[in-house]
């Protein structure tokens, strides 16, 4: 129990396919392998009356105001964001919920000027019982503390992570799509914001965790696509950072997107 939130964890058959570890590099998983005690294929939330999610107005009982219907996969403004610094001694502490809002970066900072930063992506369904899934949060901790390590980053613990992945979503719990109308997108950042001038890693870094509800990426089914594969431009090269979800592997993309829109 966490400040009155029961957390119920269920595994479920996926054929015996541990999907988490398909996103590894094998090297990173001979030395980062996940203790068998964290292995969960899905984490079930259910929160009680006495959740601390209910301390907030009200905000975070039923459903919100939004035609479930017609979810893109754009930002929506949900009600809560999870933030946590890093102390300086190793540790990050004092992780706590805020209203969604901007942040103010220093325009010196090491992840405006260099780029030092990892994102993460998971989803959170919600099921006909109203307990909402999460699939194996646990790998995606590992993930991004193999991505900080990559890019000189602390990161937070595994338990750190997962228990702030489900305060987030909890507290955003009513803006969790019904079932098959969609699911809450839930992105973690891992940004080196303290200020820097010369190429060093930050001093100060962020932990932050904001979720919004999208659309299921298939509506009606998988469909055929026409691809174009360009030789030319390279998101990862070898000995870079592709193994990992930096944040700068990615604004690459879009030109040859584009190009192969037009």
């Amino acid at each position: 129990m966490l400040n009155g939130v029961v957390f119920s964890r269920t595994t479920y058959a996926i054929h015996h396919q541990n999907l988490g570890q398909s996103q590894f590099s094998s090297s990173s998983l001979k030395t980062a392998q996940l203790p068998t005690k964290h292995r969960r294929y899905a984490t079930r939330i259910k929160a009680t009356q006495s959740s601390d999610a209910h301390s907030h107005d009200g905000e975070t009982s039923g459903l919100a105001d939004i035609s479930w219907e017609n979810l893109g996969f754009n930002p929506v403004t949900t009600d809560f964001m999870y933030v946590m610094k890093f102390s300086g001694d190793g540790e990050f502490f004092s992780g706590g919920l805020q209203r969604f809002g901007n942040i103010e970066l220093n325009p010196a900072s090491c992840v405006l000027n260099y780029g030092q930063g990892i994102i993460e992506g998971m989803k959170a369904h919600k099921k006909h019982d109203n307990s909402i899934l999460l699939f194996r949060p646990e790998e995606n901790g590992l993930r991004m503390k193999i991505g900080a390590d990559r890019m000189c980053m602390p990161a937070p613990t595994i338990e750190q992570f997962v228990e702030a992945v489900k305060i987030t979503v909890l507290a955003n719990r009513r803006w969790v799509p019904p079932p098959h109308k969609g699911f809450l997108h839930i992105r973690p950042l891992l940004m080196g914001t303290g200020p820097v001038l010369s190429l060093t890693p930050a001093p100060e870094f962020t932990f932050l965790i904001f979720v919004t509800p999208v659309g299921n990426y298939f509506e009606g089914g998988l469909k055929q696509i026409n691809l174009v594969v360009k030789e030319e431009i390279h998101r990862a090269v070898p000995g870079g950072v592709g193994s990992v979800k930096a944040i700068g592997n990615y604004a690459m993309f879009f030109s040859a997107g584009f190009e192969g829109i037009d």
